[in-house]
Formats: structure tokens, C-alpha cells, sequence
């Protein structure tokens, strides 16, 4: 089943998620967010300080208010975390679900058989699996070929080839074997199975905060360490002038000063980001690697499968002089008939196109007999009527004709050395001793994978191409797709060389791979995607794995680290513009009785201070669950330049973190006047 994320206000979840705020109250959990067990501890002195009002038979109301909405914003904190921590467990037990108690046919020695629960594998176990069978654990297909339904895993439905030997030999645990007969040789024991990494891993309340988190952590903890002794020195400050101000007040005006709202909302986004990539079919290992795809600046990727679509395509005719297009396109498509390779299917589709006929009404000449595609000969074709009509590569073909006495025309000749030239890949037909034409085939770019890198592009993110193709191949891609710089006939080392390379440059490198071959590579880049489908070395040097096996997706998981970085600095900022409102409304409650002069601060027109400083701490507390939905999808992500994401920052949550505690605070003084709570 595909790994889903749950709905945001789901009522079990919401309802756990209430459950879990409570035990979070205890200092130990809080300790690893500073600024909430600061609100904690002015929590427990104003519930003193309540408790002790009540038994001396003193007015308690107010600090009694100040108390429990001071409660009420750790409280919310704990379940903006909470509410994200629940949906990673809802993830891990769908995964868990997806866990097989099938049995399995181990071989032991003498290639004899024997039957034993999954749970029983071990690490370097030969097992069978044939049609319809499930994959007993994860491993590397090591004999055989099968076609293999991974919708368990990554909920496509269409089936893989999986085959031993390559990239595409590495099977996981739960998936079903639909046709083939393959002998795999289990590579994790139970408890260390790719599903249980999985699982380990979305359970984020034991994520690893990352580099940049915990830079915004010091600075918050700076931030409340500052004015902690501003409070204090306030306090000293009114005792030197003969005034008083009440430890409530004090503790609701350091509650206030204080960052609280990016303070609660801090560990909530960190774990949404894990989350948010879940909900793409990649399992990243650590929020670490989410926090660097956002500061990638360099991309390398490969061309076949990422940029190309995969598979070369036939696009266009080339008749020689005195032959039809249609002629060529009639010998093109017969001679293609038994060629099974993507190449051969889509040069059928073309001559369909060319000659406008259906599937349906394509048939071979009766008494005719094929000649299947082989990676000797390099050709296929078809044999009736003592016609024999080839089709290949076009040294193959010209060997061919010369055998029966006939060369390749000048004309063909030219337009084979403009199609290499072009970064194509040219094919002849011909029919004996005769060259009717060439076909070109060619690399199509994937739909909007142009527009892409020019996103890219415009947040400074360099595109680099890495292929085996030779370099005349690799620059008409670069050109044609818009990549910055290409790689040809990369080797294993030439790709580590090259990301180290960039690292010394002082780059961030991210990387995308799926074979054995790629895993020093993998492990040296900062962001390392493996395919699901690659083999085990791959997935172990990296540091996330594509569920989906669509290398394109690093596109993708750049974008959102980005949306990630993008929706912390937006909610810091509008935290800290809220800061700056609530000053308005907390100074002149404190002073303006003293020193009427600061009423002109009042610019809210607050009813009495009394109101003032409770409507503060009320909207204090409500604007955190407000933000949750925005924390946990986070903020929109556009490409654009720094420049421009700060001045959009500034805008609309610098200028709205200003506006909205202006117009909160009022409405909530007014209706704290309205019911008589000051």
C-alpha cells in the first residue's frame, strides 16, 4: 500500500495527539526546547502564587487567569509536536501492516528445499521465490529474472522487472513475485529489514535536529536569556523608583517578550519535514538530510531516466533518393515486428503514425518468417517472398549490403554523421542490396523537466549532468534540456571525483543513484537518493531512498527542503513581529499608572492594564494552534531569489506579525471587558 499521510485533523489523531500534550509537561521532555520550559517554570510560579492568594484569602483572579493561559500555551506547544509526531506513527503502522508473515523456501545444502517462516531468514540465506510468491525479505536477486508487483511498498501498480546482475537486482521484503522463477540471497536479518529502517524512520520523535534547527534554537535560548535579565533588571529598576510590580506581571510580560510562538512551533516543523517528503514515497534517514536538500546548490543527475524519458525514440524518416517516405516507413515497420526492445516499439508507433493505420491492422505477410533483434548482429528483420529486409545500426546494415553487392548512398551516409552529431542515434533499413532510408532516434526529455531546471536556475542551483554517453550525445541533452554543465563518459570515479570537487569549491552536492557503482559516490554526496530498486549497496550509502524509483524525484526533494527552510524563516519572522506588537500592548500596562506619559503607547487603547496584560498572554497562547496547519504543510514554495524571498517575507509575515496582534489584542480586551474577566 502506498505510505499516505493521514489527515491533519483526523479526530484520532487529534485525540491522541491531546493525550500525548500531557506527559510532555514533565521538565525532562520540555529541556530539549528551552523557551517552553522557561513558560513552564512562570507557570508553576504564577500557580503558586494563585494557590497562595486563594489560602490567604487575597484576589486571585487575575494571576489565576495569567496561570492557566500561561498552562494553555505549553500546552498547545506539546500538541503542535505531538500532533506531528502522530501522524509519523500512523505512517509506521500502515508500514507495519504491510509487514509478511509468509513462509519461505530456503535452500540449504544439496539444493534441497525446505519451508520456514520469513521471520526465520537470516542474513545471507538463499531463498526461492517463484510465480506468485512472496518476497520473504529483502535482498539481491542473484539467478532468475521475475516481474515483481512492489505496490505493497510504493503503491504503483504497474510492475518492475527485476533481474539478477546490474541495477536492478535488489527485491524488498513484501512484494509479490507475479511471473519469473528467481533465487535471492537475503542481505538484512529480521529487526534490520528496508520496511523496518522504514518504520524506525518515520517514527520522528527521535529525529535528530538539524544543523540549522539547532542554530535557531541558540538563538531563541539567546533571545530568552536576554530578556530574562531585562525582566529582571526591570524589577530592580522599579525598586529603585519606589514602585511595584507583581511577579505574575513580570512572568506574563517575559512570556511575552520571549520568541514562544517559533519556540513551540519549532519542533512540530522539523518533524513535518520528514513527514512532507513521506508523503512523496521517500523515506529520508534523518532530518539532517531533509535540512540539507534546502541548501543544495549544486544537482547531479543522470541523464537516462531523469532528464530523457529512458529509452530512445524513433521521431523521424529519412527516405534515400528515389524512395517514399511511406516505403521506407512500410520496410521500417515489418522489419521491426519481431524487435522487442523499446526502440523497435516505438518505431512501430511511428510507421503507425506515418502510414496511418491501427495496431489492429498490422500483419505480417503470409508465409514470412523473423529475424529477433540480437545484440550480435545488431539488426533485426523479416524474410518472405525472397525479400529479406533489414533494420540496425548502420555499420551492421552497411556490412550487410556490401555482402550482397550494394553501398550506403551518399545522401544516407550524410544524414547518419548529421543524426550523431545531434546527439542522436541513427538506424538504416534496407532490403538486400538496396538502402531505403534511416530512422532517427532520439532521447526525449521528460515533460517539464526543462522548466524545472530553469526553477532551479532562479534559487541558484546548479544543474550538472553525468552520463556514459559519449560527450556529442551528452551536450546536445545539455543543450536541449538547459543544463548548466554535463559529464560524458563517466566512470565510477569520475563521479566521486566530481562531487568532491564541487565539496572543495565549497558546494553543496546533491546526488541521485541506483547501482553498486554509484555508492561511493553516493556516500560522499551531501544529499545522496538511492533508488528502492537499486542494489543494497545503494541504499546504504545513501541517506534517502526513493520508494517510487523515479530518479526525477530529487527534484523534487530539493523543492521541499527549500519549503522547508522557506516555512521556518517565515514563521521566526512573523513570531518575532509579534513580539514587537505585544510590546505595545505589556509597557504601558506595567508603567502608565506610575508614569502617564506612557500612555501614549497605548496605541491599541487598551481598557485598563489589567486587560491589557491578560488579553497579551490570551493571544499569546491561541496563536500557536492557529499556526499548527501552516507549520505542518508548510509555507508555498515559489522560485525565487534571496533577495526576493526576504523582501516577501518581511511583507507578508514581518508586516502581518505586526498587524495581527494589533487587531487580536483588541478584540480579545474587548471581550475580556465584555464578560468582567480583568
Amino acid at each position: 500500500m502506498k505510505i499516505n499521510m493521514p489527515g491533519l485533523w483526523q479526530s484520532d489523531l487529534v485525540a491522541q495527539a491531546v493525550r500525548d500534550s500531557i506527559p510532555k509537561l514533565d521538565p525532562r521532555s520540555l529541556w530539549r526546547n528551552p523557551v517552553m520550559l522557561a513558560v513552564e517554570i512562570g507557570a508553576l510560579l504564577t500557580t503558586l502564587i494563585s494557590a497562595g492568594d486563594i489560602i490567604q484569602g487575597r484576589p486571585y483572579g487575575f494571576d489565576a487567569q495569567i496561570s492557566i493561559w500561561l498552562w494553555f500555551t505549553i500546552l498547545f506547544a506539546n500538541f503542535a509536536e505531538a500532533l506531528a509526531e502522530g501522524r509519523g506513527r500512523a505512517q509506521a503502522e500502515t508500514l507495519r501492516s504491510a509487514r509478511s508473515e509468509a513462509k519461505a523456501h530456503r535452500i540449504i545444502p544439496g539444493d534441497r528445499i525446505e519451508d520456514v517462516s520469513a521471520l526465520d531468514l537470516r542474513k545471507g540465506d538463499l531463498v526461492l521465490v517463484e510465480d506468485g510468491g512472496i518476497i520473504p525479505g529483502d535482498g539481491e536477486i542473484s539467478e532468475g529474472v521475475a516481474l515483481v508487483d512492489e505496490s505493497a511498498i510504493t503503491g504503483e501498480s504497474a510492475p518492475v522487472v527485476r533481474e539478477a546482475g546490474g541495477n536492478l537486482s535488489g527485491v524488498t521484503g513484501g512484494t509479490r513475485v507475479l511471473s519469473g522463477k528467481v533465487t535471492i540471497k537475503i542481505t538484512a536479518n529480521p529487526g534490520e529489514t528496508f520496511l523496518d529502517q522504514m518504520i524506525g524512520m518515520v517514527e520522528s520523535a527521535k529525529r535528530q535536529k538539524t544543523p540549522n534547527e539547532k542554530a535557531l534554537e541558540i538563538l531563541l535560548i539567546g533571545l530568552t536569556c536576554l530578556f530574562l535579565v531585562v525582566v529582571v533588571s526591570l524589577q530592580a529598576f522599579a525598586g529603585y523608583m519606589g514602585l511595584s510590580i507583581a511577579a505574575t506581571v513580570l512572568v506574563a510580560l517575559l512570556v511575552c517578550l520571549m520568541p514562544t510562538t517559533i519556540g513551540g512551533l519549532l519542533p512540530a516543523i522539523g518533524i513535518a519535514g520528514m513527514d512532507r517528503l513521506l508523503s512523496h514515497n521517500v523515506i529520508a534517514m534523518s532530518g539532517r538530510a531533509v535540512e540539507a536538500s534546502g541548501d543544495v546548490d549544486v544537482v547531479l543527475m543522470d541523464k537516462t531516466g531523469t532528464i530523457t524519458l529512458g529509452n530512445r525514440m524513433a521521431t523521424q524518416f529519412l527516405p534515400a533518393v528515389g524512395v517514399k517516405k511511406e516505403e521506407l516507413a512500410q520496410a521500417a515497420m515489418f522489419s521491426s515486428l519481431a524487435d522487442e526492445t523499446p526502440e523497435g516499439r516505438s518505431i512501430v508507433d511511428l510507421c503507425k503514425e506515418t502510414l496511418g493505420i491501427r495496431g489492429r491492422d498490422i500483419r505480417a505477410p503470409e508465409g514470412s518468417s523473423f529475424i529477433p533483434f540480437s545484440a550480435e548482429s545488431r539488426m533485426s528483420g523479416i524474410d518472405w517472398d525472397k525479400r529479406e529486409i533489414r533494420k540496425g545500426a548502420h555499420d551492421a546494415i552497411g556490412e550487410y549490403v556490401e555482402q550482397r553487392g550494394g553501398s550506403m548512398p551518399e545522401d544516407i551516409r550524410a544524414a547518419v554523421e548529421s543524426i550523431a552529431r545531434e546527439g542522436g542515434t541513427p538506424l538504416v533499413v534496407a532490403e538486400g542490396s538496396r538502402i531505403l532510408g534511416a530512422i532517427r532516434l532520439k532521447d526525449v526529455l521528460k515533460t517539464g523537466i526543462r522548466d524545472r531546471l530553469i526553477n532551479l536556475r532562479k534559487v541558484g542551483i546548479r544543474s550538472v549532468m553525468i552520463t556514459g554517453d559519449n560527450p556529442m550525445t551528452a551536450a546536445a541533452i545539455a543543450a536541449e534540456a538547459g543544463i548548466d554543465d554535463f559529464i560524458g563518459q563517466a566512470r565510477p570515479e569520475a563521479k566521486l571525483e566530481a562531487i568532491r570537487k564541487y565539496q572543495r569549491e565549497g558546494h553543496l552536492v546533491a546526488m541521485i543513484g541506483d547501482g553498486t557503482n554509484d555508492a561511493p559516490a553516493l556516500a560522499q554526496a551531501d544529499v545522496a537518493v538511492a533508488m528502492n530498486a537499486g542494489t543494497q549497496a545503494a541504499r546504504e550509502a545513501a541517506n534517502m531512498v526513493d520508494l517510487d524509483s523515479n530518479p526525477a524525484k530529487l527534484l523534487d526533494i530539493v523543492e521541499i527542503g527549500k519549503q522547508i527552510l522557506i516555512t521556518r524563516g517565515a514563521l521566526t519572522t512573523f513570531s518575532v513581529a509579534n513580539d514587537v506588537s505585544k510590546y505595545f500592548a505589556i509597557i504601558p500596562a506595567v508603567f502608565a499608572a506610575e508614569y502617564p506619559m506612557l500612555s501614549v503607547l497605548n496605541v491599541m487603547h487598551l481598557a485598563t492594564p489589567t486587560s491589557a496584560m491578560l488579553s497579551a498572554i490570551i493571544f499569546n497562547a491561541i496563536i500557536i494552534p492557529l499556526l499548527i496547519p501552516l507549520s505542518l504543510r508548510g509555507v508555498h514554495y515559489t522560485p525565487t531569489t534571496a533577495l526576493e524571498l526576504l523582501r516577501r517575507n518581511l511583507l507578508i509575515y514581518g508586516l502581518g506579525g505586526l498587524a495581527v496582534p494589533f487587531i487580536g489584542i483588541k478584540l480579545i480586551d474587548m471581550l475580556v471587558i465584555f464578560l468582567h474577566l480583568e
